[in-house]
Formats: C-alpha cells, structure tokens, sequence
C-alpha cells in the first residue's frame, strides 16, 4: 500500500473526463515495443554524454516502433548546489524500486534501463539493436490504443485501451518534452549549457488494467511548447517491474 501510494503523487492532476472529441490517436502492433528510462540529473557531469545518446536515438533508426525513450531526472543530485528544474522524488523512488524489482539495490547516474531493466551497454548502437531484436521473437503479449484531444490551455483529455493479456499488468502515462536548454551555473556542470530531450514533464501510476478504456484528463503547463510534447503510455508486470508494452503519440497540433 505505501508503495501504491508513493506512485500515486504525481507531477500532474488526472481527472476523469466527462468525454471529448478525439483528435489524434495511435496503436502499438504485433511486436512490442521496448520502454528506455534514462536516469539522469543536471548536477551530474557524466551524464550529458547519455543525454545526447538519448536524444539521437531517433536519427540513429531508433524510432518510436521500436524503442521509446524516457528521460527521468532525479533529484538526489541537488545536494551538491544545482538544483535540476526537472527533477522529482518520484523518479529517485522509482528508479530505486526498479532496481529492488531486478534483483539489484544499485542504483547510479547515468543509468539505463530497458524494459524495467539495467542496460550498461547503452554506448553502443550494436549491443541496442541486439537487446531490440531479441523483442521480435515473440509476439507481444498485450497491446495499446492511446488517444488524445486536442490540448487546451492547460489540460489535454486522454483515453487508453488496453487489449491481450493483463494479468498482472498496471498502465502508466507520462507526459514529456523535447529540446529543452539549461545553462548550469553550479555543480558538477558548471559554466555548461545543457540540451534535454523527452524529458517527463508529468508522471502519473499506477492504474489498474481493465476491459474498460481509461479516461483522464492530464494538466500541462501553458509554458510547455505543446508541438514538443507527448505522451507515453505503457504497461508493466507489477509483480517483476518488467515492461511489456509501451506507446508513445506527440501532442494533437
């Protein structure tokens, strides 16, 4: 239960929709897609290198269907005298447990993880297509339809189904943002001026899975550059951390 409500805060207010007009929406298909939780901090002077690893995945043919990356900035880091404007507690306390749900209590910056677990071979491309190939042998065992509204100006409606198995299963959504600068006046990167990308603005789980889609209105901020934004969904085993399924749609324009 402590758990369940550690997850529970939130760095955006989710509430039922009344109903809305559906804008843009998107599916996962027969292959599962894998989810990159990138555990990083601005007070961290190795971890812009994996802040640019993350941010060329794309160019490199690491889209979407594939591989969606996660950028979750962690606050412990701030102790030193910077404080990351994008870090929460909520990412050191999952990024904690993820590690406890492997096996592991190590836990360190810049850590990747894929698919709910350690990957220390991120630096190079081939040991990721490897681990991403290995996702095709087997079909996925449940998938995802996410759609969304268009975004007001402080508040964009969602609604995701899921399909196949669930037992076992809890749906996370995170909003993120792209292309986002910091000039680093203290710690460890001082005088550097940092570039971000799919960092999580907004976090919010676990939900329970059930045959009925799930209807929420997520906040955002009006100062977020909404043609830079979107929003994941994705589906974990709450028994092992493992992650079975992920999605990801850019905000409607």
């Amino acid at each position: 239960m402590l758990l369940r409500r550690v997850f529970a805060a939130c760095l955006v207010l989710l509430l039922p929709p009344a109903g809305f007009a559906v804008e843009c929406s998107a599916t996962s298909g027969p292959a599962r897609v894998a989810l990159l939780e990138l555990y990083t901090s601005e007070g961290c002077s190795s971890c812009p290198p994996a802040d640019r690893w993350v941010s060329q995945l794309k160019s490199q043919g690491f889209t979407a269907d594939r591989i969606i990356p996660l950028a979750l900035h962690v606050d412990y880091w701030d102790y030193i005298g910077w404080k990351d404007r994008f870090a929460h507690p909520i990412f050191s306390t999952r990024q904690r447990e993820m590690a406890r749900l492997a096996g592991s209590g190590v836990v360190y910056t810049p850590q990747v993880m894929i698919n709910g677990r350690d990957f220390r071979g991120w630096f190079s491309s081939g040991n990721l297509s490897r681990q991403l190939d290995d996702l095709k042998k087997a079909p996925a065992r449940a998938n995802l339809q996410l759609k969304l509204s268009r975004p007001a100006a402080d508040r964009v409606d969602t609604s995701v189904t899921v399909s196949g198995q669930k037992d076992n299963l809890v749906l996370y959504l995170a909003i993120y943002e792209n292309d986002l600068w910091s000039d680093v006046a203290a710690g460890e990167n001082t005088g550097v001026k940092l570039h971000h990308d799919y960092v999580v603005r907004g976090w919010r789980g676990p939900f329970r899975v059930g045959d009925a889609p799930l209807l929420q209105t997520l906040q955002i901020n009006p100062e977020w550059q909404n043609a830079k934004t979107g929003v994941v969904a994705f589906l974990q085993n709450s028994v092992s951390g493992e992650v079975v399924q992920a999605l990801n749609l850019k905000m409607c324009s």
